[in-house]
């Protein structure tokens, strides 16, 4: 049977829940439907708040031939087959609009194959929908973002998935033949975490859960324990993506390479995008170990470079050399712990004025108020060090920085000694 995510799908931005800010009457994205005029768009949320759902309501309402790709399974030859029958169809119903093509995680396209749709979109041959949870800024190159309107999806509020699950028992044909009460939402909200297709789908496994001429009473502990027992199929399909990747980080922050790689396989084996997990080991490479081995960063960049030139299967090999690398490598939060206590500070004491003797004087009158007056270059000083202030009158002596105790930040540690010992109690 067809999952019950995909049977109430709706069809009408009527029956459409969620994403106020974009489709409620006299937003946006409404006005551009009813006027049939909608540019080529990109849109851009997390899983399960309706993206593929709008899209789909989106070219109901404009009345147009509506292609679907999937850029899991889509490559470019794909993308051109689409954009020669939309020419067939223009050509054949000229006073007709462009097409609607629909390209489901566009995050997944790689260069070329982005690039194998601009001119199909530049023409007017196809307007393009893409849907993605990734940022667009990163993941869709300039040229086709240049072309494209960004709408950003909010989460589904509780009241929202509500609605959801309500319209699911009144509407779907198959659960309007059982008696269902709610008695308890808790459990279905917070394992679906937001995700309308997760809690739809959980939902429909704990229904089925019941004997068949059983009165059905949804509760917390009934939602708990069938989702226990079907929590298997949540991992093998990777729905619990948040999960994995904290296990993934917390195993590599902990220093064991063994649970790392074990933890990234599980991510690759559920058909995690290769990007987004070397873009969590850059940022764990300055979080977790940052002047503990600086090479880290170097390394955990040249990954994620990489593996935006070597597509699956060969870059779980880089991603396994990387994450064996940083899991082994020593730790250190300092940086992190750092840039904290420093936006804590301005938060407290605000636009604190900078010393004059370290302002910018670029003209006469500046350098006649003081700018940059006494101020000591410390190249032409004994050590290339000059013992001045450079932190504001009011929290000067403060120390933000503290170098952790490994090998290498405890040389560091000794080095600011003997530089700020006295001012910042190193």
């Amino acid at each position: 049977m067809t999952p019950l995510a995909e049977r109430i799908r709706p069809k009408t931005l009527q029956d459409y829940i969620g994403q106020e800010h974009l489709v409620s009457n006299g937003a946006v994205l409404y006005k551009s439907i009813l006027a049939g005029t909608i540019p080529s768009m990109i849109l851009w949320g997390p899983p399960g708040v309706g993206k593929t759902t709008l899209a789909a309501i989106i070219s109901h309402h404009l009345n147009r031939p509506f292609y679907t790709l999937s850029a899991i399974s889509s490559g470019v030859k794909d993308v051109r087959d689409v954009i020669e029958k939309a020419n067939v169809y223009q050509s054949e119903n000229v006073e007709s609009a462009s097409p609607v093509l629909f390209i489901d995680e566009i995050h997944r396209f790689n260069k070329a194959q982005q690039d194998s749709l601009l001119g199909a979109i530049e023409r007017g041959t196809i307007i393009l929908i893409g849907a993605t949870t990734e940022n667009p800024s990163f993941e869709v190159i300039s040229p086709l973002l240049s072309r494209c309107q960004v709408y950003i999806l909010k989460e589904l509020t509780k009241n929202n998935l509500i609605s959801l699950l309500d319209q699911a028992i009144k509407n779907d044909v198959y659960l309007q033949q059982k008696s269902i009460t709610i008695k308890e939402n808790e459990a279905l909200l917070r394992i679906s975490g937001g995700d309308a297709r997760k809690m739809l789908n959980l939902f429909e496994i704990v229904v089925n859960a019941f004997d068949a001429n059983q009165p059905i009473v949804i509760t917390n502990d009934k939602v708990m324990e069938i989702a226990q027992q079907k929590i298997a199929i949540y991992d093998k399909s990777g729905e619990q993506h948040y999960d994995i990747i904290s296990a993934f980080i917390k195993s590599i922050r902990g220093s064991d390479p063994n649970a790392a790689i074990y933890w990234l396989a599980r991510m690759i084996k559920g058909g995690e995008d290769v990007k987004f997990i070397a873009r969590r080991l850059l940022i764990l490479a300055s979080e977790d170990i940052g002047n503990a081995n600086p090479t880290a960063l170097i390394m955990a960049n040249n990954c994620f470079q990489a593996v935006n030139v070597i597509g699956y299967p060969e870059s779980q090999i880089i991603l396994s050399q990387t994450v064996a690398y940083l899991a082994s490598s020593p730790k250190s939060n300092a940086a992190v712990e750092a840039i904290m206590k420093a936006n804590e500070l301005v938060n407290q004491t605000g636009d604190l004025p900078v010393p004059l003797h370290i302002r910018n004087a670029p003209t006469k009158m500046m350098k006649e108020l003081g700018y940059g007056k006494n101020y000591e270059y410390s190249h032409s000083y004994e050590g290339n060090f000059s013992k001045q202030e450079y932190m504001p009158e009011h929290i000067k002596g403060t120390r933000i920085f503290n170098p952790g105790n490994n090998p290498r930040e405890k040389d560091l540690r000794a080095f600011l000694k003997a530089l700020w010992g006295e001012k910042y109690g190193y």
